[in-house]
Parts: structure tokens; C-alpha cells; sequence
């Protein structure tokens, strides 16, 4: 029996998000990416329409695979100390078992911004996801909108930067001490309204 086209759609997703994850996407033509995965260039263009589009879906199924960086918004939304909540966060980024996915990011965030037009849904998403659910958890606690939207993208831009350090094999003990440092002085610019 046939696979259905949606069947092989999401069977040659996941081969493909394998082959990234395992590979990366750094000089990875479509028709090497095809072989790879036992199908052709026509069929991955059929079913994704673009190179970007496939390595962006690939990215998002790959993301399902590590449940510490997918439910990281929803940890977000409990209640709880906004320092203790962003350190937490940070600590599910920085595990172990994260690192596959976090460099695959960085290497789909980096060819993305060479054609920002091509990558505009995918850069948006990256953009926003976290600083969103960050600037809600701020607002939750009295922050006005703007304010929280400003140190929202500041904990996000800190995060990414941890997670280059991570990356480059900077000690974990270090990392969160620069994470405790630097909420700390975010959290502490704009005082909570409430206060």
C-alpha cells in the first residue's frame, strides 16, 4: 500500500529534521539533503516549496524532540517569582540534552539573516516567541507594556548570549552566575508598578 501525501510529507520531515540535527545546514544543497533522505529535489519542492520553508518546518518538528525548549513558554505563564520563573527558564535552555537543537538554531538563524525576506516568517517567529512570553510574565506582575516588551527582549538577547557561551563550552556554573547577574540588573532598572 501507498503512503498517503501527507504520510510521506511528515515521514520525509523527520528524516530531514534527523539529517539536520545529526549534520547541520552548512553547505547543505537540496539535491545532497534529498539523497540523504532517499527522495529527490522535485518531491522535497512539492511537498515544502523552498529550501527555506523545508529547513524552517524541519526546525519546528526537530524542536518537538526537545520537550525542556518547547514548553519553555508555557513554564513561562506559571505563577512565581519572575527571577526564580527566568532562571528556571534558562536552566531548561542550558541542559545537556538541548545542545543538538541549539546548534542547529544558531547555524538556520545565521543563513537565515543572509536573506531576511526569504527567512521573514521564520526570523519573525524567532524574534518574538520568547520575548513575548517573557514581556506577558513581566506584565503579569505589574510591569507596564512597554517597559516589560524592553525587558523582555533584554533577558531574550541575554539568553542568547549564554547560549553562544554554552556553545563554545563556557562552564555552566559561570553561565548561571551571568544569568543570575544580569536579570538581576534587568529586573532591578524598572520597578514593578505594583511596588
Amino acid at each position: 500500500m501507498a503512503a498517503s501525501p501527507s504520510g510521506e510529507r511528515l515521514r520525509l520531515l523527520e528524516l530531514v529534521a534527523d539529517h539536520l540535527l545529526e549534520h547541520g545546514v552548512n553547505d547543505v544543497s537540496l539535491s545532497a539533503l534529498a539523497r540523504a533522505v532517499g527522495s529527490n529535489n522535485r518531491m522535497l519542492l512539492y511537498y515544502f516549496g523552498t529550501k527555506e520553508e523545508l529547513f524552517d518546518e524541519a526546525a519546528q518538528a526537530a524542536l518537538e524532540r526537545f520537550p525542556g525548549l518547547r514548553g519553555l513558554v508555557a513554564e513561562l505563564a506559571e505563577d512565581g517569582d519572575v527571577a526564580e520563573l527566568l532562571e528556571r527558564a534558562w536552566l531548561g535552555i542550558a541542559e545537556e540534552r538541548n545542545l543538538p537543537f541549539l546548534r542547529l538554531f544558531f547555524e538556520l538563524f545565521s543563513l537565515s539573516t543572509r536573506h531576511p525576506q526569504r527567512n521573514a516568517a521564520y526570523l519573525r517567529r524567532v524574534a518574538t516567541i520568547w520575548r513575548d512570553a517573557v514581556a506577558a510574565l513581566l506584565a503579569r506582575r505589574g510591569y507596564e507594556a512597554d517597559v516589560a516588551r524592553e525587558s523582555a527582549a533584554a533577558v531574550v538577547a541575554v539568553w542568547r548570549g549564554l547560549q553562544i557561551e554554552l556553545l563554545a563550552g563556557t562552564e555552566r556554573e559561570l553561565l548561571l552566575a551571568a544569568h543570575r547577574r544580569a536579570v538581576s540588573a534587568i529586573l532591578a532598572r524598572q520597578p514593578l508598578a505594583a511596588r
